[in-house]
């Protein structure tokens, strides 16, 4: 129970949507997207110090408990 007037809600905004879009400034919207291309930022040099390449060390120390022993 209770979910009548959500779903009302749901509807009313979906409506408003879907009937009265808002003035949409298309200008800006083609530099955004031209501009996407471009990326000033290279995310991978953020986690660098975080990553450990060096995995074949500690293959041994850690078993998976959820993989069958070799019989």
């Amino acid at each position: 129970m209770g979910r009548g007037r959500a779903k009302a809600k749901q509807t009313k905004v979906a409506r408003e949507l879907k009937y009265h879009s808002p003035n949409t400034d298309l200008t800006a919207l083609q530099r955004e997207l031209a501009g996407a291309g471009k990326s000033e930022h290279n995310f991978d040099d953020d986690y660098k110090e975080y990553v450990d390449d060096d995995d074949e060390d500690h293959a041994d120390e850690d078993p998976d408990p959820w993989v069958r022993p070799p019989r």
